[in-house]
């Protein structure tokens, strides 16, 4: 299913949480959405699930905009950080009225990942830890089968195994069902192998939509004698540099630069990891320099 943002705007009283924020997703991958604290993801993501509308611009899911719109929301399976489920139901309860919403329900599935994560059906939600009401979260997510799955930093409390569980459950329904998933995620390292595209929201706009891929091709890490890095990278963007001792070490971002020609002149280079890139991408002094 194709989703569309053009000009998308969302002011809660004098704050604004997205300005002019325009992007398309579509076909099955798994997307990585990244962005700091209050950049505005939660906030798209919930105008995607038809939670509520944007005070400005189009939101379009399939052609059709998800706003109290049921064709659009059965589709749309979106896991929160918190707070997804009433506290006076059961485990079991939860997994009834999914049931019931999501077309594509798959009860066998469900049943197999409340044995992985260890719940019991008659549990109250109110009962439940951080970790094990994430796991329901999780659960309800895999099993849907929503065409759009989304996971909102769905591990909040969940332990390094149990993680490392949910990313190896995620391979494996994208495979056995392909469909798109969109993971809002702070621990990038830990998933970004999964990502297929990266998407990154700085204050409420888009900074950049680019395929996991080709990131690597769009930047490069030199380091070497401080005058060597200097006329490397000279008219070239550079997004971060650190000096050491008459050494040093510059990340260029875009434009054009020849990997081969840093190494010929004694330059040691490498990529980064999707992390060290957004980290250093939206740092305050270089994002009026990404286009």
């Amino acid at each position: 299913m194709k989703i569309e943002a053009k000009e998308l705007r969302k002011v809660y009283g004098k704050e604004v949480a997205l300005q002019s924020f325009s992007s398309k997703l579509e076909g099955d991958k798994i997307i990585g959405l990244l962005g700091k604290n209050g950049a505005g993801k939660t906030t798209f993501l919930r105008l995607l699930a038809g939670h509520f509308q944007p005070s400005k611009g189009d939101l379009t899911v399939g052609g059709e905009k998800p706003f109290n719109n049921r064709n659009v929301s059965k589709d749309i399976c979106f896991v929160a950080e918190a707070n997804n489920f009433k506290e006076k139901f059961r485990v079991r309860d939860v997994l009834k009225v999914a049931s019931k919403y999501y077309p594509n329900w798959d009860h066998a599935r469900a049943m197999e990942l409340v044995k992985v994560f260890k719940l019991k059906e008659r549990q109250k939600v109110k009962g439940l830890s951080k970790g094990m009401s994430s796991a329901l979260g999780i659960i309800i997510g895999l099993a849907s089968r929503a065409p759009i799955t989304i996971f909102d930093e769905p591990y909040i409390g969940l332990d390094a195994s149990f993680r490392s569980t949910f990313y190896d459950l995620l391979l494996e329904e994208y495979e056995l069902h392909p469909r798109t998933f969109i993971l809002s995620t702070h621990l990038i390292d830990e998933v970004s192998k999964l990502f297929e595209e990266v998407v990154i929201i700085h204050e409420g706009e888009l900074m950049l939509h680019e395929k996991a891929t080709d990131l690597s091709e769009q930047h490069l890490l030199v380091s070497g004698k401080d005058e060597q890095v200097e006329s490397f990278v000279k008219d070239k963007n550079v997004i971060h540099q650190t000096n050491l001792i008459g050494q040093k070490s510059a990340i260029i971002y875009g434009g054009e630069f020849d990997e081969q020609e840093a190494q010929a002149i004694g330059l040691k280079t490498e990529h980064c990891s999707i992390q060290e890139l957004f980290v250093h991408l939206t740092k305050e002094e270089v994002t009026n320099h990404v286009s």
